[in-house]
């Protein structure tokens, strides 16, 4: 079996040229090699697996070069690497000081590399000082690190520091598209492009996850193997959820989120992506943002689809909605339910007016297109008897009765009428009731003529005057008068103004006059009452002042603002119920704050400890001889 080197190692760069996305810092660091303005403490300090060790060794071959070694001799005696992570101490650093002494053998320098200098002691740090601000000619310090704050300022400023960034998306897929063909694999654009992405700027994180996806597909490297190895949520899904949202399934998308669920994906992870996702597609929205989009161009087309389906208004609220509940996922306990509910929020926020508006009727408007309207029916009615239609026309007869057709009222029978609103009000008695309460036959029952109807209409008779003459206080004497006549008209605007009498009447006799020891009486009671309900605080601001009567208004004097708010809350109840108890609709209450009552009724922290200066001097002594605080 022959031995496997990963592609990390296999394509590590022999040259400055084979870094990949650091073409800043080769390019300083060649021009400075050329024109020997190269300084001897350099600091490469950047993300994981973007470079750094790499380029410390280039520069430490390179520098040893003079035109006339193999292209291959790598110096390896005059490279000295030291993993600071476990070589710490202070012994470990005077070693390399004492090796720093001894000249190179072969070529002009020795090259110290210290990988993960931040991991050096303290102590460390302040013996390599001297050295490492004063080295010998012959001597280079190449210092790596991926935490630069954690390095003394004091070593900072010896040092010529060089940050390495992030290796982008694109120069990360085109490295592994160019490794690809060296082995012989076929992948697809968008495969390597997700393993740029999942690699997140770190070209050595690429290569590893570049190298697991080939040992689980072979030679063909597909979108879809890549998503299924590495357990990721490719732009298919974020898409098809956006159709759903945008068609206002909620049904499906609910369903979409239980499978996505099931494959072991977190909540959290889909809806940050979701939220993403909806950024891609308000950049697709304007030509000129679309290269911002870091995906291949056949997916640019994709997201270019659907960004002219959704609104830039949509995509906004969708951003709100899906960062929102990106911030609450980790404080919510039902997680599941808070992004279940951000989808439906999402899928409603397209509903158009005529999808929210309730359109169910229980008789459709276009049940009579085309055909007349059957005129109302309607009954007859008294304290104990009710007209009603012939059969026919209670069936849904579409042509309406005639004076003739309709039922005649007996002799003595009240000819109050109502409108007859459903099918179920108009029935067939066997018999009628008159107001003496004798049955009479249906046979011998005669319905009234239209002269007759009218004159019922213009002077309803009156079942009983006394009643409605003492209904004429609370309810006006409201006479039932038919709606299928226009003086009905009339007659509402006859009750109306017996209402308005009524109430210009029960306003004078709510106009009594009462004594201040009343009202006072009357207070009492509604504070009793409200400490009864549990309302112990009301009741208690309520007892702090007795009230007072200054003609028609009712002052009461509070301690402070607070109290004075809680009692304005229940006024209109406070005010109903005196206007009840003593018969007068013009009273009014007023209350005021007293600021010195209020200054009497409670101190803060300082007043208190004024107070208590006041009465003991030696107060002030002790709070300033422990530097206390009040």
């Amino acid at each position: 079996m022959e031995h496997f080197v990963v592609s990390a190692r296999k394509y590590r760069p022999q040259t400055f040229k084979d870094v990949v996305g650091q073409q800043a810092i080769t390019n300083t660091l060649l021009n400075a090699i050329e024109h020997n303005h190269l300084a001897q403490a350099l600091l490469f300090t950047g993300p994981r697996g973007v470079g750094k060790t790499t380029c410390a060794r280039i520069l430490a071959k390179k520098i040893n070069q003079d035109g006339n070694q193999d292209p291959k001799e790598d110096f390896a005696f005059n490279i000295f690497e030291l993993d600071a992570a476990s070589n710490n101490s202070v012994d470990d650093i005077r070693n390399l000081i004492d090796q720093v002494r001894i000249p190179p053998q072969v070529g002009k320098y020795k090259v110290y590399i210290i990988d993960e200098v931040h991991m050096l002691s303290q102590a460390a740090f302040n013996a390599f000082l001297k050295t490492l601000e004063e080295p010998p000619k012959h001597a280079i310090f190449i210092l790596a690190t991926t935490e630069k704050h954690k390095i003394i300022p004091t070593i900072l400023s010896r040092c010529q520091i060089f940050d390495f960034k992030r290796i982008t998306v694109k120069d990360a897929k085109e490295y592994l598209s160019y490794i690809a063909e060296q082995e012989g694999v076929e992948a697809d654009e968008d495969a390597l492009h997700i393993i740029a992405q999942k690699a997140d700027g770190a070209m050595r994180d690429a290569l590893s996850i570049y190298d697991r996806v080939v040992s689980f597909s072979g030679k063909n490297l597909t979108r879809q193997a890549v998503t299924e190895n590495l357990n990721v949520l490719d732009y298919d899904t974020y898409l098809s959820a956006t159709n759903l949202i945008l068609k206002n399934e909620i049904p499906q998308l609910l369903l979409l989120f239980n499978e996505i669920l099931s494959h072991g994906f977190d909540g959290h992870h889909f809806i940050a992506g979701l939220a993403s996702h909806f950024r891609d597609l308000l950049v697709c929205k304007d030509p000129k943002t679309i290269n911002l989009l870091e995906v291949g161009d056949n997916t640019k087309a994709l997201y270019y689809q659907q960004s002219q389906q959704a609104s830039s208004a949509f995509l906004l609220k969708g951003i709100e909605l899906a960062n929102q509940c990106d911030l609450q996922y980790k404080s919510s306990r039902n997680q599941r339910l808070l992004v279940e509910l951000c989808l439906m929020q999402l899928a409603s926020v397209t509903f158009s007016d005529e999808k929210k508006k309730d359109s169910s009727y229980i008789i459709p408007p276009n049940h009579f297109t085309g055909a007349p309207i059957p005129a109302p029916a309607f009954k007859l009615s008294t304290k104990e008897k009710e007209v009603i239609v012939n059969n026919e026309y209670a069936k849904g007869d579409s042509a309406a009765p005639t004076d003739a057709q309709l039922p005649k009222p007996v002799p003595g029978a009240s000819a109050d009428c109502a409108p007859v609103t459903s099918e179920s009000e108009v029935r067939e008695p066997d018999t009628q009731e008159t107001s003496a309460g004798t049955n009479i036959p249906e046979e011998n029952f005669q319905a009234p003529s239209a002269s007759q109807a009218e004159t019922a209409v213009k002077n309803p008779p009156l079942e009983n005057p006394s009643e409605v003459k003492a209904d004429a206080g609370n309810e006006v004497g409201i006479k039932k008068v038919s709606g299928l006549s226009l003086k009905s008209i009339q007659k509402k605007k006859e009750l109306e103004a017996q209402k308005r009498e009524a109430k210009a009447e029960q306003e004078i006799v709510r106009n009594g006059k009462f004594s201040e020891e009343q009202m006072q009486t009357a207070w009492q009671e509604f504070c009793e009452e409200q400490n009864e309900k549990g309302e112990k605080i009301l009741a208690s601001i309520m007892q702090t002042d007795t009230p007072a009567l200054m003609g028609k208004n009712i002052c009461v004097e509070l301690p402070n603002e607070t109290m004075k708010l809680e009692l304005e809350k229940v006024q209109y109840h406070l005010m109903g119920f005196l206007k009840e108890k003593l018969q007068n609709t013009h009273i009014q209450l007023k209350v005021t704050v007293n600021e010195k009552a209020e200054k009497k009724f409670a101190f803060t922290a300082i007043e208190k400890f004024e107070k208590l200066r006041e009465k003991n001097p030696l107060i002030e002594k002790l709070r300033s001889t422990f530097d206390l605080d009040v």
